[in-house]
């Protein structure tokens, strides 16, 4: 066996032992029972036999950040090819470095909520998350043939939630804001690509995912209105912020510009200033904000914070209850 490479992360989860095994909350069971149906088995699934050629235009070359400016004038044909090839492989290892903090997060979901329903869920979750963490890998392997390494900003967003002992912060960390963001880059993925098999896993990702997000709203909601005082409620909003900060920094693709050489800063500007990843970024908190509210933690500090970050105006996009 070849030797591994990883990282020790200090965690305090509490297991909570439950002695009470009757339904307590039938929308939760409700989606226990639909997760038991809707899986999925990846190799007799998808069609892996497909070729998929990373350096066509798999994904239209205008959601390339700096397409049309001089920087991409300057490329040739081969620069451009292998340009496609990196943006891929990168959004595509960040969904995979995601699913395996999903992973992670959905298994201490299961040792610390207090009661049966979101645990039994909670097991079908972690089932779906290593189904997807397989399918990108392989993906990534046999057909891009790159990988980038987790971004600075998810890495440290999904060390702070591993780390956290609250169960409940496991939720909003996971469930809201990064199966949120998730779902919404996924649905992007689903409506730009060209390329079937990259297509078809998407689609299968996304159920679950909806699913995951739907938990995460249920299993909180109540919790939220009835158990938590100002101070707490104000606390996960403080949370909230540091973390679709962070998720708004992680799509900046700064190892792809080191990578090819671009000059970095100026690429992260214009990345910024891209009217694709201006769309990008209001489909993702569009599918944040709403959930975010519905939970009772856009106070007037979080209002003012994500106006700073300019995904106010997303509050009363799509939400997933």
């Amino acid at each position: 066996m070849r030797p591994h490479s990883y990282q020790s992360i200090p965690t305090s989860c509490p297991t909570a032992w439950t002695t009470e095994y009757s339904p307590e909350d039938e929308r939760v069971r409700a989606l226990y029972e639909k997760a038991k149906r809707e899986q999925w088995e990846s190799n007799s699934t998808l069609d892996w036999r497909l070729d998929v050629d990373p350096e066509r235009e798999n994904f239209p070359d205008m959601q390339i950040p700096i397409y049309g400016t001089d920087l991409w004038r300057a490329l040739d044909h081969n620069a451009i090819a292998t340009l496609r090839q990196h943006s891929t492989s990168w959004m595509l290892s960040q969904f995979l470095h995601g699913e395996q903090g999903a992973l992670l997060a959905a298994s201490q979901i299961v040792d610390t909520v207090p009661w049966l329903d979101a645990k039994l869920y909670g097991a079908t979750q972690v089932m779906d998350e290593a189904r997807h963490v397989e399918v990108y890998e392989r993906y990534l392997r046999e057909k891009v043939e790159v990988t980038y390494p987790v971004n600075p900003e998810l890495k440290a967003l999904l060390e702070e939630i591993l780390r956290d002992s609250r169960w409940d912060v496991k939720y909003l960390g996971m469930q809201i804001l990064v199966e949120g963001l998730a779902l919404a880059a996924f649905q992007f993925v689903h409506a730009f690509t060209t390329e079937p098999l990259l297509k078809d896993i998407t689609h299968h990702v996304m159920r679950d995912e909806a699913r995951h997000v739907a938990f995460g709203v249920l299993s909180l909601g109540d919790y939220y209105r009835t158990e938590l005082s100002e101070a707490e409620l104000d606390e996960r909003a403080r949370f909230t912020y540091e973390a679709c900060r962070l998720m708004r920094d992680r799509f900046l693709q700064r190892e792809v510009w080191e990578t090819l050489g671009f000059p970095v800063e100026r690429c992260v500007e214009l990345t910024l200033a891209s009217p694709a990843m201006t769309e990008f970024r209001r489909l993702l908190f569009s599918r944040i904000v709403p959930n975010v509210k519905k939970l009772g933690l856009l106070t007037p500090w979080l209002r003012e914070r994500f106006g700073e970050l300019g995904i106010l105006s997303f509050e009363s996009g799509p939400a997933d209850a």
